[in-house]
């Protein structure tokens, strides 16, 4: 099996980056609407729709997770545009259909679409489940999907916890988890997760956010934990093949969540996915690391305390139905 590509991070971000911001991604999103043109012009839409899904024998298979906008569609496109299979994902299904057929039209990747709520942990473990089925190999996992610090009110899920704690943090514990297998057997393999500056210690006697609630304090303290769940992952897959990052993209960069929060954008894009990128191609870096943008970081003090990372851990598995034996995890149910 080959590995993920080897190129180079750093020159990457220095080629695409020009007078103009944005413009790699102008360009992708051109070119595939100019060749998705010209193949509807000769083929029905239906037949379109039955552009490949299944990978090739020797192609690398990556899931982004929230792909449908954003961040995660310009990563789509990315990986895509790298030769990749990509498992787009998100809650819109129209949506989804333009970033497979942007892919599928411009090659030399293919891509297909699962419909995921990752507020509902049965549908997260509906889909954990259909890719485990749907699989043999699983070579990148980037956990992009999340929900910010808008609307400032607190939400709850089906499962009757903290919207962005579940949606930002639990739910990628489920399914990360949960596709280990896959992961495992395609090493070496990455696993990205994309967090964030914005990071504020757990209360461990209020982790539902009860008392003194605000979108801010939730949305923080949901991508502290995703920092947490990185460190404890490069210690338990220590030895594997699997190499796990996380790291803060770019400061407000023009998505819909920085848009509902009513901020100004400082970043574009374009550099929240070199600075992702670099985590999926690097070796230069050691497994567990957080990054703010292209440079490695130091994140919230209580990310490097061993007790209040085995006491999130606890009381993850305690909510996720994962339980895990001398390093091996599965789901055993709620």
């Amino acid at each position: 099996m080959t590995r993920i590509s080897q190129q180079s991070a750093k020159g990457r971000s220095a080629g695409q980056r020009g007078p103009v911001r944005g413009s790699s991604r102008c360009g992708h999103v051109l070119l595939a609407a100019v060749l998705l043109a010209a193949v509807w012009a000769v083929l029905p839409r239906d037949v379109l729709a039955q552009a490949p899904a299944v990978p090739a024998s020797d192609q690398q298979v990556a899931l982004v997770t929230g792909s449908t906008s954003g961040l995660g569609w310009e990563l789509a496109l990315r990986l895509g545009g790298r030769g990749h299979h990509v498992i787009v994902h998100g809650r819109n299904e129209e949506r989804g259909a333009e970033v497979v057929e942007a892919i599928n039209a411009a090659g030399p990747g293919s891509a297909r679409f699962y419909r995921a709520d990752l507020a509902s942990l049965a549908d997260v473990r509906r889909f954990a489940e259909t890719l485990l089925a749907d699989y043999d190999r699983l070579d990148l996992l980037i956990n992009n999907a999340g929900f910010g610090s808008a609307p400032d009110e607190r939400l709850l899920t089906e499962d009757g916890h903290e919207y962005r704690f579940q949606v930002n943090y639990l739910s990628t514990f489920l399914l990360t988890h949960m596709l280990m297998p896959r992961l495992l057997d395609s090493a070496p393999a990455r696993i990205v997760n994309v967090s964030s500056g914005a990071q504020t210690p757990i209360d461990f006697t209020d982790v539902m956010i009860e008392r003194d609630f605000s979108g801010r304090r939730a949305y923080a303290q949901s991508k502290l934990a995703q920092v947490m769940f990185t460190l404890d992952l490069a210690e338990e897959l220590e030895g594997t093949g699997i190499v796990v990052g996380s790291l803060h993209p770019a400061t407000y960069m023009p998505t819909g969540m920085v848009r509902r929060a009513g901020v100004e954008p400082r970043s574009t894009i374009d550099e929240g996915a070199d600075a992702v990128m670099q985590l999926v191609d690097s070796d230069d870096y050691e497994s567990g690391q957080y990054f703010s943008g292209l440079r490695p970081a130091r994140g919230n003090d209580q990310a490097y305390d061993p007790r209040a990372r085995a006491r999130l851990k606890r009381l993850s598995q305690e909510l996720t139905g994962i339980r895990c034996d001398m390093g091996r995890c599965r789901y055993v149910g709620g």
